[in-house]
C-alpha cells in the first residue's frame, strides 16, 4: 500500500503539465506566426508586381520602354512611385490616346486593383512616392482657412482661386479641382504631374496637403456661401472684369445716351 501511494501524482501535476503545454504552443506560435505572415505578404506582392508587369508589358511598354527606362514618345518611370501610377491611370490620363500639349483627364480603361498591380510594378523599379491612406487626405479634422492661406500662394497662379483652373501657355492648362478625388489632389501634389510642381513632405507636409484639400472641398461645396453676391462662376478677376466691361461699361454708354437725348437742346432741335 504504501508504494502505491508513493507512484500516486500530486494533484497539482495536471495542471503544470497544462500551463508547461500552453507555453510551449504560444513559443512556437510566436514563432512562426509572424513569418508566416511576412512571407504571405510577400507573396501577395509579388503576384501583385507580376501581374502589373504583364500589363504594362501591353499598354505601356510601348512608350515608357520594356523596363520602364523611357523612350523618345515617354519618359522614364524609374522612381516615380505607386502614387504618379494612381494618378495618372485612374484619371484616365494614361495610357495616353495621342500627343499634345498635355494628356487629358477622362474615363480609366483600367479597374482599381489593376492600377495597383500597374503601381506596385512600377514601384519595383525604383522608390518613389506610395500611394496615401485615407487618413492623410480626408478633409476631416483640417484647418480650412490655413488651407485657403496655402493654396492661394501656391496654387491660384495656375488654378484660379477657388480651384476653377485656367489657361497656360502652347496649349497647355491647369484643370479644374472641384470634382477631383481628394486622393488624387493629394498624389498630385506629390508627383507634381505634367506642368505641376511637386511639393514632397519636405517641402509641404502631410497636414499642409490636408489643409489645402479641406479648402477645395470647401469652396467648391454645394453649402459654400459667396459673401460678395453673384460669383460669375469664382473664376476671379478675369470673369469680373469681363462683367465690367461688357456690362458695366455698356450701362455707362446707354446712360450718356440717355441723357444726350433729354437735353434742353435735344428737345429744341
Amino acid at each position: 500500500m504504501k508504494k502505491l501511494s508513493a507512484r500516486r501524482r500530486h494533484p497539482l501535476a495536471a495542471v503544470v503539465v497544462l500551463l508547461f503545454a500552453l507555453a510551449v504552443t504560444g513559443g512556437l506560435y510566436a514563432a512562426f506566426a509572424p513569418a508566416d505572415t511576412a512571407k504571405a505578404d510577400d507573396t501577395a506582392q509579388s503576384l501583385a508586381i507580376e501581374e502589373g508587369k504583364k500589363l504594362y508589358s501591353v499598354g505601356c511598354a510601348s512608350c515608357h520602354g520594356t523596363g520602364g527606362q523611357g523612350t523618345t514618345d515617354g519618359p522614364s518611370l524609374v522612381g516615380v512611385g505607386a502614387a504618379a501610377v494612381d494618378f495618372q491611370v485612374a484619371t484616365g490620363r494614361m495610357p495616353l490616346q495621342q500627343q499634345g500639349a498635355q494628356a487629358p483627364k477622362k474615363k480609366a480603361i483600367y479597374s482599381q486593383a489593376e492600377i495597383d498591380q500597374l503601381a506596385a510594378y512600377i514601384a519595383s523599379l525604383g522608390a518613389g512616392p506610395s500611394v496615401p491612406s485615407k487618413s492623410q487626405y480626408s478633409p476631416d479634422g483640417a484647418d480650412i482657412a490655413k488651407g485657403g492661406e496655402l493654396f492661394r500662394t501656391n496654387c491660384a497662379q495656375c488654378h484660379n482661386f477657388t480651384g476653377k483652373g485656367g489657361a497656360l501657355s502652347n496649349g497647355k492648362y491647369a484643370p479644374p479641382l472641384d470634382d477631383v478625388d481628394p486622393k488624387h489632389i493629394y498624389e498630385a501634389m506629390q508627383t507634381g504631374p505634367q506642368n505641376m510642381p511637386s511639393f514632397p513632405d519636405t517641402t509641404m507636409t502631410e497636414k499642409n496637403k490636408k489643409d489645402i484639400i479641406a479648402y477645395l472641398d470647401t469652396v467648391n461645396s454645394s453649402k459654400s456661401e459667396s459673401p460678395g453676391g453673384l460669383e460669375l462662376g469664382g473664376l476671379g478677376p478675369v470673369s469680373e472684369g469681363l462683367f465690367a466691361w461688357i456690362f458695366g461699361l455698356g450701362a455707362m454708354i446707354a446712360v450718356a445716351i440717355w441723357v444726350a437725348a433729354h437735353t434742353a437742346k435735344a428737345k429744341k432741335s
